[in-house]
């Protein structure tokens, strides 16, 4: 019998492009953490802004928006949205003073993650440079990888409230840079920029006639009068891709439902949108039910106000979380002014581990509490790592006694 000449080929290998991909979030300490709950121990899980587990529930409204129009959304939608959906999308654009967008100029997505994987393939070729924020949200460096660009990371500062660092994102610009990526409020971080910081990112694009892709999903979570301002409201020559959805001003992650404004010079951006809407063909369509929801979802905004108020859950959570966190010496936090997470920093030098990993490996193992190390957010130092507050005050507060127990068994 011949010899196959293919039989010592793997075929079963992983593709090359999942190489240096990592999604922490839910990584290998996720995979540890249900091992542990499979062992019969009990997990408090900080580590990703899903509320539905913790007793946050969508409004009622947009449960009702669904539910009676479930008859009417068997079939496939039209592959940008259902035209009620992107007709409120406009308008919310409006109101926010973003010019000239129309219903094309909209696309609904299962989520926010959808549109972003979407949006880097429809646009980066191999070799182009994407400036993402470091620390940032891992899938925006996931997608530009998975697309075949490089993600270029600028500094955010945190001896200036995380803003990013405009004179380093000018530095790393190359004539391989395509778009500069900026998440406002900030996951990781709670940061909510300033007027004057948007400005400057924005005229920098228009310096280096570059894409600003603006990942505003936190833009009605925000605490002690904090203002969201639009990127696309700052300059209607440069092309900016704003990202938007339900999935925390409505407590409703699970629903999956998102939206992405194209504004700008779109007129010179022809090309884009048909690739745009050529990825959207492909998908056939966003999930019909929720997106029944979204002009319902952006019809009314009190329930967010409520909760993110002086009195509100959201804001006493992370008033507890954030006074536990720094009480603990060798332990500093910038207080977030949005969104849903903290991103304290440790002295490492007052610890027996080397770096942010350990720790939380180590703190899960020990305190069975559930966190992210500030490296799976693609941040360039080892000493963060992240807290989600949407726990309630009793288990927040057990988590924030373990995580301050299991600090001071490790000092040195």
């Amino acid at each position: 019998m011949s010899q196959n000449i293919f039989s010592n080929l793997n075929k079963y290998n992983q593709s090359q492009r999942l190489a240096h991909i990592r999604y922490d979030i839910r990584g290998p300490i996720f995979d540890k953490a249900t091992e542990l709950e499979a062992a019969g121990h009990k997990i408090i899980r900080l580590n990703i802004g899903n509320p539905a587990p913790f007793g946050f529930d969508a409004p009622q409204t947009v449960v009702d928006a669904m539910a009676n129009n479930l008859r009417r959304s068997q079939g496939y939608s039209h592959h940008l949205g259902i035209m009620s959906a992107r007709q409120a999308v406009v308008e919310y654009a409006k109101k926010q003073c973003i010019e000239g967008v129309t219903t094309d100029h909209v696309f609904i997505g299962n989520g926010v993650s959808e549109l972003i994987l979407m949006t880097m393939q429809a646009i980066i070729d191999a070799g182009d440079e994407i400036l993402v924020p470091s620390p940032d949200y891992p899938l925006w460096t996931a997608a530009v990888g998975l697309s075949g660009g490089t993600a270029v990371h600028y500094l955010c500062d945190e001896q200036a409230d995380w803003y990013p660092d405009i004179a380093d994102m000018k530095s790393k610009i190359t004539p391989k840079t395509k778009g500069i990526v900026i998440i406002n409020p900030n996951n990781p971080t709670g940061a909510v920029y300033p007027s004057e910081i948007v400005r400057s990112i924005v005229e920098l694009a228009a310096e280096h006639k570059l894409i600003v892709f603006s990942d505003e999903i936190y833009d009605k979570v925000l605490y002690d009068d904090n203002v969201h301002y639009p990127t696309a409201t700052f300059d209607n020559k440069v092309l900016v891709l704003t990202y938007g959805g339900i999935s925390k001003n409505c407590m409703a992650a699970g629903f999956r439902g998102g939206w992405l404004i194209v504004s700008g010079p779109v007129s010179e951006a022809k090309r884009i949108l048909e690739g745009l809407n050529l990825l959207a063909s492909l998908r056939l369509c966003a999930n019909v039910p929720t997106q029944q929801a979204i002009a319902v979802a952006l019809s009314d905004d009190s329930q967010i106000k409520s909760l993110t108020s002086s009195t509100g859950r959201l804001s006493i959570q992370r008033d507890l979380i954030y006074d536990m966190i720094t009480q603990i010496p060798g332990v500093s936090c910038i207080k977030p002014k949005g969104a849903l997470y903290l991103f304290p920093k440790i002295d490492l030098s007052r610890f027996s581990f080397d770096d942010d990993e350990e720790f939380a490996f180590d703190l899960l193992s020990k305190q069975h509490v559930l966190i992210v190390a500030g490296k799976g957010f693609n941040y360039l130092y080892k000493d963060h790592f992240r807290i989600v507050f949407l726990p309630n005050e009793t288990l927040l507060s057990d988590a924030g006694v373990r995580i301050g127990a299991y600090l001071d068994g490790r000092r040195v």
